[in-house]
C-alpha cells in the first residue's frame, strides 16, 4: 500500500518543490547572512506538501474527467487505475494541503502576513490545475502557473521567510528555477499529448504540436542556464554562481532525448531526469550563491 501512495504522490516531481527553497534560502544567507533552520524546514515541508497535494488533486480530478485513459503512456494513476478509491484520494488531498497550511501558519507567525497570500494562492493553483469548473491545465496554462508558483513564488517566498523582504536577486533567480520546473510539465505533456487530445485536454503541447513543444523544452532548459548568470553580471553576486553550468551536459542529454523519442518509457525517464536536472542545477546554484 505504501508503494501505491508513493505512486500517487509522484515522487519524481518532488525536486520541483525542494529546489526553489534551497535557492531562496541561499540568497537570504548570501545577502543578509540570515538562516533560521525552523523557517527553512517549514518552507521546505510546506512546498513538499503543496506539491504532493497538487499531484493527488490532479490524480482525482483527471480520473473524474476521464482524462487518465488505459492507453496513456505515463505511469498508472491510482484513481483511474482503481488502486485507491476516489474518496480516499480526495481525503489524502485534504490532509496534505492541511499539513501545508500548518507549515504556512508557522511562517506567517514568524515572518509576516505576505506569506499567507503566497500560500493561499499556491494551494488554490494546485487545486484548480485540473479541478474546478474551468481547470487551467486543460486550457494550456499549466506551464505558466508552474513557472509562477514553483519559480517566482517559491524562490522569493523562501527568501522572504528568512529575511522578510523581497530582494530583486530572488526574483531574478526564480526565473531559471521556474523554467526548469515548467520543463518537467512539458515532458509530461509531450508524452501524453495524443491521449490528452482525444479527451479534450488542450495542454500547451496539444495546442503547439510535438515539434514546437520539443523546441520550447530546449529553450526552457538552456534558457535556465543563461538567466542564472544575470545576478552575477548585473548584481552583487560573484562568478561562483556559474557553478550551475556544470549541469549543462545533463541538460543536453535530456534535450536530445525529448527531441528524438515518443515512447512512454523513454519520456518517463526524461521526466524523472528533468526533475533531477532541476535539483542538481539548484544545488550547484545554491552552493555558488553561498560561496559569494
Amino acid at each position: 500500500m505504501v508503494k501505491i501512495w508513493l505512486m500517487a504522490a509522484r515522487v519524481r516531481t518532488l525536486p520541483a518543490a525542494i529546489a526553489p527553497v534551497l535557492v531562496g534560502t541561499a540568497i537570504a544567507q548570501a545577502l543578509d547572512d540570515r538562516f533560521d533552520v525552523f523557517r527553512f524546514l517549514a518552507a521546505l515541508l510546506g512546498a513538499l506538501f503543496i506539491q504532493v497535494g497538487t499531484n493527488l488533486s490532479n490524480d482525482y480530478s483527471d480520473a473524474r474527467r476521464g482524462a487518465d485513459t488505459e492507453d496513456r503512456l505515463g505511469p498508472v494513476r491510482v484513481t483511474a487505475g482503481g488502486l485507491v478509491p476516489p474518496s480516499q484520494v480526495l481525503l489524502a488531498t485534504y490532509i496534505t494541503f492541511g499539513l501545508a497550511v500548518l507549515c504556512g501558519v508557522y511562517l506567517v507567525a514568524t515572518a509576516g502576513y505576505e506569506l499567507l497570500i503566497v500560500g493561499v494562492l499556491s494551494i488554490a493553483a494546485g487545486v484548480l490545475y485540473t479541478g474546478g469548473p474551468r481547470p487551467y491545465g486543460y486550457e494550456g496554462l499549466g506551464e505558466v502557473f508552474v513557472f509562477i508558483f514553483f519559480g517566482l513564488a517559491a524562490v522569493a517566498g523562501s527568501t522572504f521567510a528568512q529575511i522578510e523582504r523581497w530582494p530583486w536577486e530572488a526574483l531574478a533567480y526564480a526565473v531559471p528555477v521556474g523554467l526548469l520546473a515548467s520543463a518537467i510539465l512539458v515532458v509530461n505533456n509531450v508524452r501524453d499529448m495524443d491521449t490528452d487530445r482525444r479527451v479534450g485536454k488542450r495542454t500547451l503541447a496539444v495546442r503547439l504540436g510535438r515539434a514546437k513543444t520539443r523546441r520550447m523544452y530546449a529553450v526552457m532548459v538552456y534558457g535556465a542556464f543563461l538567466t542564472a548568470l544575470i545576478p552575477w553580471v548585473f548584481g552583487p553576486l560573484s562568478a561562483w554562481t556559474a557553478l550551475c553550468l556544470l549541469a549543462i551536459p545533463l541538460a543536453a542529454k535530456l534535450v536530445r532525448t525529448v527531441s528524438g523519442h515518443t515512447d512512454g518509457p523513454t519520456l518517463n525517464g526524461a521526466l524523472a531526469g528533468t526533475g533531477q536536472l532541476q535539483l542538481v542545477f539548484c544545488v550547484l546554484l545554491s552552493a555558488g550563491i553561498l560561496l559569494t
